[in-house]
């Protein structure tokens, strides 16, 4: 009943509203008691499905954190946020940024974590349930999706969503979803997990859908008609881009080129006539 009460109230009142000073009165046990309440409040906000929870080891052992310190601002009192050390007394505008910062950090944390084995377990848990939600395609019949990341790099591209049977992504249906940082998962994260497990990777899919009319399927001629038109129209944009390009003196002279050339084909049609003329007369 303690362990109860003490999670509620640190759970419901973190991060802003919660009188650090007050925290050892709820924590009286050991440090594995309380380091993970700030996480649970993280993974219970909406819109932080997709993340799984960090085990405490792997955020206190400062090696799986290396270079970290470099891409997170105020590193030290995000990460002592995170574990519920933070003893600092902030003014408001502080905890914010340091609160932006630890959520930054936590992210790129997870992305380390979760392809590790115990990290790809709980990610195995919540694929199983769908808890990243289904492919869209139909003839994927709602098979589940995984996050990834299209860069490595953070603040780049938002998370979008892997089919391993189509083998293609989508982007999340919820816009607190796709406003996640794809860098919190990674690029290797799905395909590592298949690796791993790959007893998960179902067949390819090799259904079709194919366009009728009337029930009649288009003709073959039809599809390839259509490409050679698309053929036609790019080449002809080149073409008049190219030209476009020309320098004026370059366009001129390509002009005067195309004259002369007329020209010297006329004069020499010319005297061909008048050579049959002779021809003729003889």
């Amino acid at each position: 009943m303690k362990d109860c009460a003490k999670r509620d109230v640190m759970v419901s009142s973190y991060p802003h509203d919660l009188d650090l000073s007050t925290v050892d009165d709820y924590t009286s046990g050991s440090d594995s008691d309380y380091t993970k309440y700030w996480i649970d409040w993280f993974l219970g906000t909406k819109g932080n499905e997709y993340f799984c929870e960090v085990d405490e080891e792997y955020i206190l052992d400062r090696f799986n954190l290396t270079g970290l310190n470099t891409e997170v601002q105020y590193y030290s009192q995000a990460l002592d946020l995170i574990t519920d050390n933070l003893d600092e007394n902030l003014d408001e505008e502080m905890r914010d940024i340091v609160e932006k910062s630890a959520r930054h950090l936590y992210g790129l944390i997870h992305a380390r974590f979760i392809i590790t084995t115990h990290g790809l377990t709980k990610m195995l848990e919540k694929f199983k349930k769908c808890d990243f939600g289904r492919c869209p395609r139909v003839l994927c019949h709602n098979h589940p999706l995984l996050p990834v990341a299209l860069s490595d790099i953070p603040y780049s591209k938002s998370v979008k969503l892997f089919c391993c049977r189509c083998e293609d992504i989508y982007n999340p249906k919820s816009s607190r979803h796709a406003s996640i940082d794809g860098a919190y998962f990674g690029c290797s994260f799905p395909h590592m997990l298949f690796q791993v497990y790959p007893q998960l990777v179902p067949p390819k899919s090799t259904d079709r859908y194919v366009p009728r009319i009337f029930g009649f399927k288009l003709h073959d001629v039809a599809k390839q008609h259509r490409y050679q038109d698309m053929i036609r129209e790019e080449s002809h944009a080149r073409i008049m881009a190219g030209i476009e390009g020309l320098p004026t003196t370059a366009a001129q002279g390509s002009s005067s080129g195309q004259q002369n050339h007329k020209n010297r084909a006329t004069e020499g049609t010319g005297v061909a006539t008048e050579s049959g003329a002779m021809a003729d007369v003889n």
